[in-house]
C-alpha cells in the first residue's frame, strides 16, 4: 500500500463528465489499495474568464481582492470532484486551504507556502475518505487568501507530498508524459520515461508547461517521485526521480526542446555605478518577486552602465513601472523593452565543456533566418530570446537538427 498524491489539472476536470472520469480514476488507484489525498486545480478557462472580468472593472485589480476572486474557482472544482465520488459511492470530503491549513506569506499572487497542518488529512486517509485539497491557494497568517501563481496547483500537490511523506507525487495533465519537445509544436516529439529532478527543473524554468518550476524543486528537495500521467490515457508517463550518479562522465546529453512563448526584455540605461543604484535595481524586482532569467550588463562609462533582462511577459509592465522610479531618482537615464518575444531553449547535460553543440544551435538558427537576441548558457540549458513569430519553427528545427525524435 503507497500513500499517493494525485493532482489533476484544469483540462482534467474541465467539464461534468470529466470530472465523473476523474472520480472513477481516484476510485480505481483506491481499490488497488493505495492511500490518496487529490489537488484540484480550477476548470479548464475558469481562471481567465475570473481575470477577464476583474480586468472589466480594473485593470490593476486590488491584489488582495483578485487572489480572493480567483481562489473562487479552484474551490469550485474541489466540491464538484468531491460530489461525483460520494455519488459513486466513496467516501470524500473537499477542503479549502483554510480547512487544511496551508499558511503562506502575504504577498498576494505570487505568495510562497510556509507551513502545512496536515492533520485533517491523515484523519480523513486514517479513516477510508478521499480529502480533496483546492490547489493554487493558502492562508496568510492575517487570514487572507492568498494563490501561489501559475501553475501553483502543482505547488500544493508536492507540498502536500513532502508534508505527508507520500510514495509518489502524481500530476494528470492533458499529455501523457514529458516529451523532448511539446507534442501539440513537433509530432515527432518522443515521451521520455524518466528524467532526473535536475533536467527536469531546467525544462520547467525554460518555459515546459507540463510541471511547475517550484514543483520539481520541492520534489527534488524531500526527494519525492513525481510521475506525470495523462488523465485521459493509459499508460506509465514518466517518472521525474533524483539524478543518476556517475552515468556518461564528461559526456554531453541532449534530452530536448523546449518554449516559453511569453516573455519580454527590459534595459535600463546609464544606471549608475554606485553600489546603492544596483542594490536598488534588484531590490525593486525582489519585492514584487519578478524573477529575471537572463541578465547582461555593458559597461559604458566609468560612471555608467546598461543592464538589460528578460522576464516573463505577464510582469514586463510591473517591472518597467517600478523601474522607472530608478529614473525618476537620476539613478539611470532611461528604460526601453520589448513584450513580444520567445525563449528558445535546449536542455541537456554537460552542454557548457562541448561547444560544438552551441556551434550546431546558432548555426542551424542562422541558417534558417532566425536572429538571436539575447542568450544564457550553463551545463543544463542554452536559451535564447528570439522573435515569438520565429519561435515554433525554432522549436522543430533544433528537435531535427539534434535528432531527438529517434527511437
Amino acid at each position: 500500500m503507497a500513500l499517493i498524491v494525485q493532482k489533476f489539472g484544469g483540462s482534467s476536470v474541465g467539464n461534468i463528465n470529466k470530472i465523473q472520469q476523474v472520480a472513477s480514476k481516484i476510485i480505481e488507484t483506491r481499490a488497488q489499495g493505495h492511500q490518496l489525498v487529490v489537488v484540484v486545480s480550477a476548470m479548464e478557462g475558469e481562471t481567465n474568464r475570473l481575470i477577464s472580468l476583474a480586468k472589466i472593472l480594473n485593470e490593476e485589480p486590488d491584489s488582495r481582492e483578485y487572489d480572493l476572486l480567483l481562489a473562487t474557482g479552484e474551490q469550485a472544482a474541489t466540491a464538484l470532484l468531491a460530489m461525483a465520488l460520494l455519488a459513486q459511492g466513496c467516501p470524500a470530503r473537499s477542503y479549502n486551504s483554510f480547512h487544511v491549513p496551508i499558511y503562506t506569506d502575504s504577498h498576494h499572487k505570487k505568495a510562497r507556502i510556509l507551513s502545512i497542518k496536515e492533520e485533517v488529512l491523515r484523519t480523513d486517509i486514517g479513516e477510508g475518505r478521499v480529502p480533496i485539497v483546492a490547489g493554487f491557494q493558502g492562508i496568510s497568517d492575517s487570514g487572507d487568501l492568498t494563490t501561489l501563481g501559475r501553475g501553483g496547483s502543482d505547488t500544493t500537490a508536492a507540498a502536500l507530498a513532502a508534508v505527508l511523506k507520500a510514495d509518489e507525487c502524481q500530476i494528470y495533465t492533458d499529455v501523457d508524459g514529458i516529451y523532448t519537445a511539446d507534442p501539440h509544436l513537433v509530432s515527432q516529439a518522443k515521451r521520455l520515461d524518466h528524467i532526473g529532478f535536475i533536467e527536469m527543473t531546467e525544462f520547467a524554468r525554460a518555459g515546459a508547461k507540463v510541471v511547475q518550476h517550484r514543483a520539481v524543486e520541492l520534489a527534488s528537495k524531500y526527494r519525492i517521485p513525481l510521475r506525470v500521467l495523462s488523465s485521459a490515457q493509459k499508460g506509465g508517463g514518466t517518472l521525474i526521480q533524483p539524478d543518476e550518479e556517475g552515468s556518461n562522465v564528461e559526456g554531453a546529453k541532449i534530452t530536448g526542446v523546449t518554449a516559453s512563448q511569453h516573455e519580454a526584455k527590459l534595459t535600463l540605461y546609464g544606471l549608475t555605478v554606485k553600489k546603492e543604484a544596483m542594490s536598488h535595481f534588484f531590490s525593486l524586482l525582489n519585492d514584487a518577486r519578478i524573477e529575471i532569467d537572463m541578465l547582461t550588463q555593458q559597461q559604458v562609462s566609468p560612471e555608467q552602465m546598461d543592464i538589460t533582462f528578460t522576464l516573463a511577459r505577464v510582469d514586463y509592465h510591473q517591472a518597467k513601472k517600478l523601474l522607472q522610479t530608478l529614473v525618476k531618482e537620476k539613478y539611470a537615464h532611461s528604460i526601453a523593452g520589448d513584450a513580444n518575444l520567445a525563449k528558445l531553449s535546449v536542455v541537456g547535460t554537460g552542454l557548457h565543456s562541448h561547444p560544438g553543440i552551441i556551434h550546431t544551435l546558432f548555426e542551424a538558427l542562422e541558417s534558417a533566418g532566425i536572429p538571436v537576441i539575447l542568450t544564457l548558457s550553463s551545463a543544463l540549458r542554452v536559451s535564447l530570446m528570439i522573435s515569438d513569430a520565429q519561435i515554433v519553427r525554432g522549436v522543430q528545427i533544433l528537435h531535427h537538427i539534434f535528432d531527438l525524435g529517434k527511437e
